[in-house]
């Protein structure tokens, strides 16, 4: 029998942008916490398949680890056999049952969009051709453990489906992400996507009347002109001497933050290293000084083919005939033909849309002088949720003047 496509999570897209964040999360079971950090631990191993890809050095990076991962735990759902290995191992949740890591992703997207003060909203969405019947139990599990949307389409109307969804995928996304799908393939079955948007204003906003134009020095060679933000305040800082990087923390006004980690000596030693244990320490051993921040505004969009990402990172199988997605259908032979993520941020004065904002220029404190941080040149972002160590959001600004990531 002849495979069918199956475009699972082909959209996995994430946003950011300002909010105001109040409550807090309940309190996660240690098995959540677990399961979380082996989430946060994925998030490091995929930014460094991402950077490892040819040209990315030179390129700015901007994904939502736990779009993907969500995603792809919400795919296991339908796996079995060795595909279903791959997939919890690539997730680092090999010493978890599948129940513990479904219930877990519930936990977090519930006490996620319970955030009443802030535009923040997580989820997934499956469409479904309407002559294919996936197993009652797969669809009842989406809706339970990932409160999944559910369509019925027919996607040998290409044209009126592909509006469909981007329609869809551009009122999650309020806009930012309006366009996602561009070329759906007929034979497509089943389409899962996964999105993430979080709109967050700073708890020190900046004052747009102090932005003035300053050169961004991409590397040695190359500088550009951009926009930088500036404030003068009491803001949480860590230097990392492991690291040899300065950490500046820009809150949102509850539990969010962007973590700026602009190092000394060139981004890839950073990326080489740092890990999960570095952003706890951060997280702990903060503190809060009087700093001069010069920081660039941004505007950009990050799209990246995760197929060979993931196969790199042992997700072989769903991608090959060798796809085992009983769980979903028993009578047709299915496989994932494509694994998209989009993402976009913008940072201004009043807040972030995801992304990452990094520059530095760090001297001695002194009773009479105010600290230097100046995200001058190459840095990497996080926007984590300090009471449960999440990463929303992560990357890298090699240069903040492209937009568009692909340049």
């Amino acid at each position: 029998m002849a495979k069918n496509i199956l475009c699972l999570w082909s959209c996995l897209f994430s946003v950011l942008i300002y909010t105001s964040v109040h409550g807090a999360l309940e309190q996660e079971t240690e098995n959540n916490i677990q399961i979380f950090e082996n989430n946060n631990d994925f998030a490091f191993r995929l930014y460094k398949s991402i950077v490892a890809q040819p040209d990315s050095q030179s390129k700015n990076v901007f994904f939502s680890p736990l779009s993907v991962s969500m995603a792809l735990a919400a795919l296991s759902l339908g796996a079995a056999g060795e595909t279903h290995q791959q997939l919890f191992s690539g997730l680092g949740f090999k010493s978890s049952s599948s129940e513990e890591v479904h219930k877990a992703f519930l936990n977090l997207l519930q006490t996620l969009n319970q955030r009443t003060d802030v535009d923040l909203e997580v989820g997934t969405a499956l469409y479904v051709q309407d002559t294919f019947r996936p197993h009652a139990d797969f669809l009842e599990k989406m809706k339970r453990f990932y409160l999944s949307d559910g369509f019925s389409v027919d996607f040998t109307k290409t044209a009126e489906t592909t509006e469909q969804i981007n329609k869809y995928v551009s009122e999650k996304t309020r806009g930012k992400i309006s366009k996602f799908i561009k070329d759906l393939d007929s034979r497509t079955v089943m389409y899962l996507l996964s999105y993430v948007y979080f709109k967050g204003k700073w708890l020190i906003p900046f004052n747009p009347k102090s932005t003035e134009q300053r050169n961004f020095h991409v590397d040695d060679e190359t500088t550009v002109p951009i926009q930088m933000m500036y404030k003068k305040d009491y803001f949480d800082a860590y230097y990392d001497h492991q690291l040899s990087a300065q950490v500046l923390f820009l809150h949102y006004n509850d539990s969010f933050s962007m973590m700026l980690a602009l190092p000394e000596k060139g981004l890839s030693a950073l990326e080489e290293t740092v890990s999960l244990q570095h952003i706890v320490k951060w997280l702990r051993w903060k503190k809060k000084q009087k700093y001069e921040i010069y920081v660039p505004k941004l505007s950009l969009k990050t799209s990246y083919s995760l197929e060979n990402i993931l196969t790199g990172m042992g997700m072989t199988d769903m991608f090959t005939n060798k796809a085992n997605f009983t769980g979903i259908s028993s009578e047709e032979n299915l496989f994932v033909s494509e694994a998209e993520h989009q993402a976009s941020l913008d940072v201004d004065e009043t807040g972030a849309t995801a992304t990452a904002v990094t520059g530095l220029g760090i001297m001695p404190f002194s009773w009479t002088y105010t600290p230097v941080l100046d995200f001058n040149h190459p840095f990497m972002i996080f926007i984590v949720d300090r009471k449960t160590t999440n990463i929303l959001f992560m990357g890298k600004i090699v240069n903040p003047a492209k937009k568009d990531a692909n340049q």
